[in-house]
């Protein structure tokens, strides 16, 4: 699918970059400040004021596209890590650390609502990956089997935006590590 602004049709390659940029430029500033202005954000993308309106109709428009797009990278995220084929262990820990480092790309974006149809489709479509990657490590045993799959998940995602929020400094295969070990094995001492 080629890329597009929510307002227009296909883009050129340098309306792609600049759509690129003042997307990338948007999350550093309204992660940093989020009463940033679309003035602000321009200057930060190196694009005129006028190109951004162009682009944008206003600053919600602007914000709807960052979610999408932040979505999209996270379900790219989600099926690179096979979790319909994949052995259910190694998909679990391949998603966890591949959405770590979107999630660590897009702190404000993937902090805001899926305010249209559009990502609140892909939205759904990871979490329904999710949960088959969450059903068939049970299936397998690696999850008990009187498991609540959806409350795992919740569990799961609040892990994963904890650990993005808590900016630690860490590579993402061993923050995925110990969020598959919590998940898998809690926090309690281990029964002798």
């Amino acid at each position: 699918m080629a890329e597009q602004t929510r307002e227009q049709g296909p883009l050129r390659a340098d309306a792609k970059r600049n759509a690129r940029n003042i997307l990338e430029a948007a999350e550093r500033l309204l992660s940093a400040d989020p009463a940033a202005t679309m003035e602000q954000i321009a200057e930060a993308a190196g694009v005129a004021r006028t190109t951004i309106h162009r682009r944008f109709s206003s600053r919600d428009a602007l914000i709807s596209s960052m979610v999408e797009a932040a979505w999209r990278q996270v379900g790219d995220a989600v099926r690179d890590a096979r979790p319909a084929t994949a052995p259910p262990l190694v998909a679990l820990h391949q998603a966890t650390a591949n959405v770590l480092r979107v999630k660590s790309s897009w702190p404000f974006a993937l902090g805001q609502a899926a305010l249209d149809e559009s990502a609140a489709r892909i939205q759904d479509e990871v979490f329904a990956a999710c949960d088959l990657g969450l059903r068939r490590a049970q299936e397998a045993g690696i999850i008990r089997p009187d498991a609540d799959l959806i409350w795992a998940r919740r569990v799961y995602i609040a892990m994963m935006d904890e650990t993005v929020h808590a900016a630690e400094a860490a590579d993402p295969d061993a923050l995925a590590d110990r969020i598959v070990d919590t998940l898998l094995h809690g926090v309690g001492a281990k029964p002798r």
